[in-house]
């Protein structure tokens, strides 16, 4: 028998707002306020009771609206009502075509490539799933994943790679929620129920401390970081005095400074805190980079290759050749903020800000 025709049309499938709307024979089109559009069909399972004794009427996904055509959906309805009028719970005896969750996870990463900060924080996303999700739960039917399957792929690492455990359950989370968000899951996301129910040990993060030269010894340092000639010694020179973090410095571009206002603001993109970050530029600063200007490349501080950024590790192997054993990089930050306490007499609120720190009642992170 070929699907029944019912209220709805292709047209009001696209476009119709927020809410529970019926094509006829228990078929609903449900739309959520984000938008996102979902099959529901009711039935009524002959012979079978609820819990206070009246006809088992159940709702049940069909699948999101993007996937599932109204034509699709009348024909599955038809199929579950089929089998509801035999007894038979569609619960158990439907047969659906349901995506995998590497297949839903792979297409929510593709989704989100617009959004990621960069290239290398959408791979990283997709790669926690690949080493330590997909092993285990990738060839499962998204709506068949419960919370020992969850657990399955955390636990062995919720201690020993903590970061990456928490990671890798927001993003698993992500997935689900998506799944559900298109009728592919019903229920709470059981990312959230073993949280809410503490069932996995909590986790005391211990602090990372980057080893750090005292204020004290920082000018006879910086005299002789002054003298030499390589880039890294520059950048490593505007690094100490700005207190910025090493990708901010090695990132940064012509184009991000203001000579006429002596500013250099720092993009939100390119910020941990996801804001956008202004530094005075001094005499000091100015002196480093305004030579610069003459290589006419894209970024301040080149590397090796034309129009790219020195290495990461660029000013860490200087400080090796300095025979700086006590110290790295990112330490100097909080050489910085132990002069700004001890010797500037900075508020901590104007000390953190310099430093391109979250304000606020809890502990800062560096």
């Amino acid at each position: 028998m070929a699907a029944l025709t019912g209220k709805l049309t292709k047209k009001l499938v696209e476009n119709l707002g927020p809410g529970r709307h019926g094509d006829g024979n228990g078929l609903y089109l449900v739309v959520d306020l984000s938008g996102a559009r979902r099959w529901i069909v009711r039935v009524v399972v002959k012979g079978q009771k609820n819990k206070k004794g009246g006809p088992l009427r159940t709702d049940f996904g069909l699948g999101g609206a993007d996937i599932i055509s109204l034509h699709q959906a009348r024909d599955r309805a038809l199929e579950y009502r089929r089998m509801a009028k035999q007894g038979l719970n569609p619960r158990f005896n439907a047969q659906r075509e349901i995506p995998t969750f590497e297949e839903i996870a792979q297409q929510v990463h593709i989704d989100r490539m617009p959004t990621w900060k960069n290239a290398k924080h959408g791979q990283q996303w997709i790669n926690t799933l690949r080493d330590y999700a997909f092993p285990k739960i990738g060839r499962m039917p998204v709506d068949s994943i419960d919370q020992p399957e969850i657990l399955m792929c955390l636990s062995p690492i919720w201690t020993e790679k903590h970061e990456t455990a928490r990671r890798l359950a927001q993003r698993v989370k992500t997935v689900l929620d998506v799944a559900k968000s298109k009728g592919l899951r019903s229920g709470e996301n059981p990312v959230t129920a073993i949280k809410d129910a503490g069932v996995l040990p909590k986790v005391v993060k211990k602090p990372k401390h980057h080893k750090a030269m005292r204020w004290q010894d920082i000018p006879a340092f910086y005299s002789d970081l002054s003298e030499r000639n390589a880039m890294a010694a520059k950048a490593l020179m505007f690094t100490c005095l700005t207190g910025s973090r090493t990708g901010e410095v090695l990132g940064m571009r012509w184009t991000e400074l203001d000579f006429e206002a002596r500013l250099w603001t720092c993009p939100a993109a390119r910020m941990k805190t996801g804001d956008d970050h202004r530094v005075p530029l001094t005499d000091e600063m100015l002196e480093i980079i305004e030579p610069l200007k003459a290589m006419e490349s894209d970024f301040v501080f080149e590397g090796q290759k034309r129009h790219r950024p020195l290495s990461n590790m660029a000013m860490l192997m200087l400080l090796r050749r300095m025979d700086v054993e006590d110290a790295t990089v990112h330490g100097f930050r909080s050489t910085f903020r132990d002069w700004a306490s001890e010797v500037a007499n900075a508020s901590r609120e104007v000390a953190e800000m310099s430093l391109a720190h979250k304000v606020g009642s809890g502990p800062v992170t560096v």
